[in-house]
């Protein structure tokens, strides 16, 4: 919000005015009806890394009006949020960009079990999911409450239980703020050290993460992380906005806005559950801007190479069992949109019961770089991603008329169809049939919810299906290295 060539946490997050991507609220500028692209975090690269192309910016949609439009009128447009949003997302320069390959699901290494506040119900490999507007008033925000301990040990003053945290397909890992975390049990976090070029091994490990929508900055710290049933013990989350260390230049350079408030992010923090395993495994060879950093001193924090070990990791590949995959499950809506909708977000691939893979699904297999083919009108977008982190549809298409923060606005709804195509070209395509109404008009409401939500955006290689693609479908997501039944992960299916 991602575009997340690492992770596909695309950097997608586009802003909050256009669009969100990668989960978590883009880089609204306090405009309720901006859009937003939260969670894919851009593409770092090697220092010193080119400036980004950006996309351009939309700007923030007026604040909707207090009566929601309960016709099919169209939906209005979405609010940026962290993975956030689709217009002003701009465009990470092409050259050069690392490619980082998710690391194969590790065997999660036994820790103690905490015991959160309250006490998950043994094995229960679901949490429930709300799309709803939150602070941001932005659409199309998928929201899970998660419960973040100090390793090791129980109780209410060693837990802090966090709602409104983005539900992003397009990014790996646990990035909460330390506003919502809150100043005691952030404190009592144990920082990350170990960085490879700290000559002390000794000093706090920090992070830049840049997402299309704007980027978050913060130290890496360890915790135990449940959800539901399920807890990924002594896992490398980012505390985001804490004031520990200064920001460093490079991660400043990018014009990108600070995603460190509620407001900015549109959610309390973001849970990344894309096919990567760890953020940047390219960053354990090579020192990357704007990534990763060791701080000797509260002033001061130097771009490093950190072990794959120390980076943020997506808590699904955490969990002892069920560990294989997500699945988000979401209702269809009536047109014209909905005021807010209830789903669920399963932990485990063909593991249980409630997790079958069907026989007839559509299964589109992942490339080394977590992304797929999108073929729309005869063009090719070789960077197409389903993410959840993104609330609107982002692609290009210059005969749509857009408004002037680059939303699609046509006159009277369209009826569209684009073919998914495997990244590794094994599988034959599969056609999708969306829809794309006048976001401003949808806008002016207040539901929460639409599937017909476009952005445009000036890159010829991305096309991201966000939040409206899970509408009304079972949406699967394996992590790379996994199994689930015949299949082996990275792929997305429905």
């Amino acid at each position: 919000m991602t575009t997340r060539n690492k992770k596909l946490c695309f950097a997608l997050l586009t802003a909050s005015l256009a669009l969100s991507a990668c989960g978590g609220g883009g880089g609204d500028d306090g405009n309720s009806n901006a859009t937003k692209d939260n969670e894919k975090p851009a593409t770092p690269t090697p220092s010193p890394a080119p400036s980004p192309v950006p996309t351009p910016s939309p700007a923030p949609s007026p604040t909707p009006s207090p009566t929601p439009t309960p016709a099919p009128s169209p939906t209005p447009s979405p609010a940026p949020g962290p993975d956030m949003g689709t217009g002003g997302v701009p465009t990470p320069s092409p050259a050069p960009t690392p490619t980082p390959t998710p690391t194969p699901t590790p065997t999660p290494t036994p820790t103690p079990t905490p015991t959160p506040t309250p006490s998950p119900v043994a094995d229960v490999n679901t949490v429930p999911i709300t799309v709803e507007r939150w602070t941001g008033n932005f659409p199309n925000q998928p929201y899970a409450t998660v419960t973040i301990c100090i390793p090791g040990v129980q109780g209410a003053n060693q837990c802090a239980t966090i709602d409104h945290m983005l539900v992003d397909t397009g990014s790996a890992g646990v990035r909460v703020l330390a506003s919502a975390l809150g100043s005691a049990v952030t404190g009592r976090l144990p920082a990350q050290t170990g960085a490879t070029d700290d000559p002390t091994s000794g000093a706090p490990i920090a992070e830049c993460t840049q997402f299309l929508s704007g980027y978050t900055w913060g130290p890496i710290k360890r915790a135990d992380v449940t959800m539901g049933g399920k807890v990924a013990g002594n896992l490398p989350i980012q505390v985001i906005g804490d004031g520990s260390y200064a920001t460093p230049s490079d991660c400043l350079s990018n014009g990108l806005s600070n995603l460190g408030t509620a407001a900015g992010l549109g959610a309390n923090g973001v849970i990344g559950i894309s096919s990567a395993v760890r953020d940047w495994p390219l960053a354990a060879q090579t020192p990357l801007s704007a990534t990763y950093y060791y701080c000797p001193s509260t002033g001061s924090c130097k771009g490093t190479r950190v072990p794959l070990d120390t980076q943020v990791m997506n808590p699904v590949a955490n969990f002892t069992s069920d560990n294989n995959g997500t699945i988000i499950r979401l209702p269809a809506l009536p047109a014209g949109g909905q005021a807010s909708v209830t789903g669920e977000l399963v932990f485990g691939i063909g593991t249980q019961q409630n997790n079958a893979l069907p026989s007839n699904a559509n299964i589109i297999p992942l490339n080394d770089n977590g992304f797929f083919t999108t073929v729309y009108k005869g063009g090719t977008f070789v960077q197409g991603a389903i993410d959840s982190g993104s609330n609107t549809n982002t692609f290009r298409d210059g005969t749509i008329p857009v408004d002037q923060w680059y939303r699609y606005a046509p006159s009277t709804t369209l009826s569209l169809s684009a073919a998914l195509k495997s990244g590794n070209g094994v599988t034959a395509p599969v056609t999708i049939p969306f829809q794309v109404a006048n976001m401003a008009s949808l806008m002016a409401g207040q539901y929460a919810a639409h599937d017909d939500l476009g952005v445009y955006t000036s890159s010829s290689s991305y096309f991201i299906w966000g939040l409206p693609f899970f509408y009304g479908r079972n949406v699967y997501t394996a992590l790379n290295g996994s199994r689930a039944g015949t299949q082996t992960g990275p792929f997305v299916a429905f």
